[in-house]
């Protein structure tokens, strides 16, 4: 089978043939349709997560997959449409075939196309955990998005409106317009407002941009509100740390993904020199199958 393989930290993947995946008994193979790409897929090439995430090389980057049962395996049949998160030490979403535990797949969901889909596991989840595990939101609160475009972002809109919760967002040039297609009730173009001026008595602040942006957030708090960050925690913060888990992903299944480009496995070193450039809107895929 194809896959996207790099040897060290730094180098860009390459498309190389290595052997099919062989399954435990407890686990399942699944031919991939489409991958989809995170910011922690670049910082695990960087280098700068080997001390969470110890990287073996040759490594296969990418941990979010969609695709069909290839065998059988437990619970599932030949053909069964799913959705699978890859542990992020591990790897191995950029490729042909992947192998994993079966009781870490889910149904993938029918409302979408099998590729699109691929943009839910990682994002769609660390949003739910943000804001239901971690921020605990409530109907009638109110919460702040930041980059409600992005990936994090765009299904963070979603999942606080479904917890009725008033939603305010920051983006900036188009990503105004989704934010608002998404359900944000008010939208804050940040590069030409500073949101820290305007907002007080902010329930439950969702960052995902890190550094001046959280600090600024504190201001904008209610007492006793809440600063939940993905990146690294601002003094005051409650950082998130998504691990994956397959029942927080089936609750996010229903969820509409935006896709920001898809791209051939074979240019997976450009579609990752896209996502570093920081302006993606939703998800940028890989196409697989």
């Amino acid at each position: 089978m194809k896959a996207l393989r790099r040897t060290d930290f730094g180098q860009q993947p390459t498309l190389t043939d290595v052997p099919d995946p062989t399954p435990e008994p407890h686990q399942a193979v699944v031919d991939v349709v489409a991958a989809a790409l995170n910011p922690l897929d670049l910082k695990i090439a960087a280098g700068t997560m080997r001390d969470v995430f110890p990287t073996p090389f040759p490594y296969t980057p990418g941990t979010d997959f969609s695709g069909r049962i290839a065998a059988p395996a437990p619970g599932w049949q030949i053909g069964d449409p799913v959705l699978g998160r890859l542990d992020p030490g591990v790897g191995g979403a950029f490729a042909e075939k992947v192998v994993i535990d079966a009781a870490q797949l889910v149904p993938a969901p029918p409302h979408l196309s099998l590729e699109t889909a691929a943009g839910l596991p990682t994002a769609a989840a660390t949003a739910w955990q943000a804001l239901v595990e971690v921020a605990n939101v409530q109907s009638g609160q109110t919460v702040l998005i930041h980059a409600a475009a992005g990936g994090v972002g765009s299904f963070a809109v979603q999942i606080a409106r479904r917890l009725g919760a008033r939603v305010i967002a920051t983006a900036s040039g188009t990503g105004v317009a989704i934010a608002e297609k998404l359900g944000a009730d008010s939208v804050i173009d940040y590069r030409r407002t500073a949101f820290d001026r305007h907002l007080r008595g902010i329930d439950v602040v969702l960052d995902t941009v890190g550094g001046e942006t959280g600090t600024k957030s504190l201001a904008v708090l209610k007492p006793g509100g809440r600063l939940v960050t993905t990146p690294a925690p601002a003094e005051g913060a409650e950082f998130v740390f998504h691990t994956s888990d397959a029942a927080r992903l089936a609750k996010v299944t229903d969820l509409e993904v935006l896709v920001d480009r898809t791209i051939p496995l074979a240019d997976g070193a450009q579609a990752l020199a896209y996502l570093a450039e920081g302006h993606a809107r939703g998800k940028v895929l890989l196409s697989v199958a």
